[in-house]
């Protein structure tokens, strides 16, 4: 009994050793880590800059950075247009129609101005120290005269140097008596899905405002807003006030004018690509307009039931039109032809024969790829200017 009780005791004794040795050893570790963690390195942000841990402001962040660099060069346009409204009388008439009542109103209200001013407001991006300004068409469209506000509160009148309706854009000019601070124009062709997006710009009258978000989508086409169509997406917010001002990276360079939002929908923002809109805002500062390539025909996307007719896969394009003395027409083209590629490069949707076309050089000729009777051929194209219509 004796020995039995002495083995529980001397058991017992070692397991409480045990328990309380693990117990220094865990409480040194985690103490170990802690330090450890305090004094590691700066922790790397999405954008490989490094950050502090628990720094979420100041010269470290990127977003400040683009705020800092970009802010200044982004402008706040207003603009004011004289166009005919409608008389008093019919934006009031408590009575409606009755007639004893519409004589009154109209005697009442003869003879008073039935024109009205409409304003407008938006947003755009210094390109050029001279006092050029890059911004949508649609923001001065119209326009009397058109106001720029700084970011440093001054403000300058703009004049229109050249609008293009078919990719909404338009370049302005203000007088500059010293150089003005310019954005830098990125590359929008290597754009990549999931990358930071940030817009700034005036949403309802509240210059200067940032957002963050990322890019969603490139190549959005069929959105309804212009003729040429190849949109970048972002969830970047975007209101009414941001037409023409700044799509970012993390960079601070421009990848896309933001244009346009989805009324119905949360985080459905448009952006021109930069790309497309360098060439533009080139053209109109160089000779007012944009001189695009033109063939003269109709397009229409490949259906499945149509590329089962053809017996070939989903690519080409289907011509279903041909202009009257059009270079198509003198061409050979025909309505029912496939266009399967033009200078070598396949042709998968309407949009990009439509690019392609429009950024060749008038004059020259394409090699064009057709699929007819069964058989392909190559049909060579020269190129028109496209009718201002």
């Amino acid at each position: 009994m004796g020995s039995s009780r002495w083995f529980k005791i001397v058991t017992l004794a070692l397991y409480g050793l045990a328990f309380f040795s693990l117990g220094i050893y865990v409480h040194e570790n985690l103490g170990r880590q802690s330090a450890d963690w305090r004094s590691a390195r700066p922790l790397a942000s999405p954008a490989g800059v490094a950050v502090a841990p628990g720094a979420g402001a100041g010269t470290d962040s990127p977003f400040v950075q683009v705020a800092e660099r970009v802010t200044p060069a982004v402008v706040n346009i207003s603009t004011v247009a004289s166009g005919k409204g409608r008389s008093p009388d019919e934006l009031f008439r408590p009575f409606g129609n009755e007639p004893f009542f519409r004589d009154f109103f109209d005697r009442f209200f003869e003879g008073m101005p039935r024109r009205r001013q409409q304003t407008s407001l938006g947003s755009g991006l210094i390109f050029d120290k001279s006092g050029l300004i890059l911004t949508n068409n649609h923001v001065v469209k119209d326009a009397d005269e058109i106001t720029v506000r700084f970011a440093n509160k001054q403000e300058a009148k703009g004049r229109v140097v050249g609008t293009d309706p078919k990719t909404d854009l338009a370049v302005i000019r203000v007088p500059a008596k010293e150089p003005l601070p310019v954005v830098s124009l990125g590359n929008s062709d290597t754009l990549r899905v999931g990358e930071w997006a940030i817009a700034i710009g005036n949403p309802f009258g509240l210059d200067h405002t940032l957002t963050v978000g990322v890019v969603s989508a490139t190549g959005r086409s069929e959105v309804g807003i212009a003729t040429y169509e190849n949109f970048i997406q972002t969830d970047a917010s975007i209101n009414p006030g941001n037409s023409g001002g700044p799509l970012l990276n993390i960079r601070g360079e421009v990848i896309g004018i933001n244009t346009a939002i989805v009324a119905t929908g949360q985080g459905i923002g448009f952006a021109i690509p930069v790309n497309m809109a360098r060439k533009v805002m080139e053209s109109l500062v160089r000779t007012g307009k944009v001189t695009r390539g033109w063939l003269g025909i109709g397009i229409q996307p490949l259906t499945p039931e149509l590329a089962k007719s053809f017996n070939l896969g989903q690519d080409g394009v289907l011509v279903n039109q041909i202009m009257p003395k059009s270079p198509a027409e003198a061409a050979g083209l025909q309505v029912g032809d496939l266009i399967l590629s033009v200078q070598g490069k396949p042709v998968k949707e309407p949009r990009e024969l439509q690019q392609v076309v429009a950024d060749a050089d008038v004059g020259r000729s394409l090699e064009i790829v057709i699929f007819r009777d069964n058989a392909r051929r190559t049909v060579k194209v020269p190129v028109g200017e496209m009718p201002a219509s």
